[in-house]
């Protein structure tokens, strides 16, 4: 049997709809004067494999074998002392296999010693069919029908475009991943008081968090951390929208930061569809005074861990991102002093969870800042992010974007 769905009802797939339950052969048993002979016939010289070979407690063993290509299985049971063996072995079985290629399945296992009673044949009623027999004496129908060839070639093409369909997508995801990797920051602007790092670790090859650093000039480094709505390919997108309105604007965020925020907001409205947003958070750092200028436009609060420990907020300063063309936001202004500790992040960070719902949450990220605040600022973004993902044993549910920027007790 093959596992293609043959045109006389024989199906092999699960059905999309449940209209009935799902319902298959397993197996038919074969009785067998000795299972290790038995064995070696399916498996070395019909090219079946082993799908159960179990030991009971009792000493009992059950073996089932298939073809490769089928989900029907036979399965071999023992003789035992007192079975009628001419009873149970059957000169004639009614089990039949169906090939694409009787020709060329029978000269397969005839070369490999299989015991035929005939050549393949015509019957009066089409087809092709022959008779082998296995070591006991049971006699098994192999035959072949012009439909089922068609059925199969059908199957394949559908497979191989399928194939093909499925490498050019994973091509091009791969593209798109290379590609937006190339929009995170690949150069750090210097700055002499503010040491810096920042990461993204995507859920799926591609994603809507955003994260970059813009020599703003004038002594003054942007950093920007972002959210984009939707996950994958989409989300991905309008990212990228994201940052090509953010960099092509951010010459102007020196002098007029507002102005600069509303130019990116009515672009990411303009070019988008209804339903996307983001969140944004942009600061200003200013190398000489030590200060921060921020505008958090919807997004999850900045962390700013001073040296004595305590933990200041940076909150909202303003909406969403993308959706309403007359946005507007204000900008507020922190002082950094050496040794305070800057945390910008995503929601994969404060809310990914593990297996028992539990959030990781804001006041873990404050605690991972405390125990790594020593660390250089690459180092502890990573081990953050280490920990974040170590706490969900399953798979990472949303990106996970952290920048982090130590004030220096001393200028570089």
């Amino acid at each position: 049997m093959t596992d293609n769905d043959a045109p006389w009802g024989i199906e092999r797939t699960v059905r999309l709809d449940d209209r009935s339950p799902y319902l298959c052969l397993h197996f038919t048993i074969i009785w067998v004067r000795d299972l290790e002979r038995s064995l070696r016939f399916y498996v070395d010289k019909l090219g079946f494999k082993a799908v159960v070979d179990h030991t009971f407690d009792n000493g009992q063993r059950w073996i089932e074998v298939a073809p490769a290509d089928g989900n029907a299985h036979i399965g071999l049971t023992l003789l035992q002392p007192g079975d009628d063996a001419e009873k149970l072995i059957h000169p004639e079985a009614s089990i039949w296999f169906i090939s694409e290629d009787v020709p060329r399945q029978y000269n397969e296992w005839n070369a490999r010693g299989v015991h035929f009673r005939n050549p393949p044949e015509i019957p009066a009623w089409g087809g092709i069919t022959t008779r082998f027999q296995d070591p006991d004496g049971n006699w098994f129908g192999l035959a072949g029908f012009d439909e089922l060839t068609r059925s199969v070639e059908a199957q394949r093409r559908l497979l191989a475009q399928k194939q093909e369909s499925e490498r050019r997508a994973a091509q091009e995801i791969e593209i798109a991943k290379q590609v937006q990797a190339r929009l995170f920051p690949q150069i750090r602007p210097e700055v002499k008081t503010l040491e810096y790092a920042g990461l993204c670790l995507q859920a799926r090859q591609v994603g809507g968090d955003y994260y970059d650093f813009l020599d703003l000039g004038q002594q003054r480094l942007g950093l920007v951390i972002g959210d984009v709505s939707g996950k994958g390919i989409a989300a991905a997108l309008l990212m990228a929208n994201l940052q090509a309105n953010l960099r092509s604007q951010f010459a102007m965020a020196l002098t007029h930061p507002e102005l600069f925020l509303r130019s990116v907001n009515r672009l990411f409205y303009e070019n988008t569809v209804d339903s996307a947003f983001a969140s944004l958070f942009f600061a200003e750092y200013d190398d000489d005074s030590q200060r921060l200028r921020y505008a958090n436009c919807g997004h999850l609060s900045g962390l700013v861990l001073r040296a004595n420990d305590t933990c200041d907020r940076l909150q909202s300063t303003g909406t969403l991102l993308g959706l309403f063309r007359d946005w507007d936001c204000h900008i507020a202004e922190c002082d950094l002093k050496p040794g305070d500790l800057l945390a910008l992040y995503t929601d994969g960070v404060t809310e990914a969870y593990n297996d028992s719902g539990e959030e990781f949450g804001e006041d873990s990220l404050i605690e991972r800042l405390r125990r790594h605040r020593e660390l250089p600022c690459l180092a502890a973004t990573t081990a953050i992010a280490d920990e974040v993902r170590n706490f969900n044993s399953r798979e990472q549910h949303d990106d996970i974007t952290l920048i982090v920027a130590k004030c220096r007790t001393s200028p570089a």
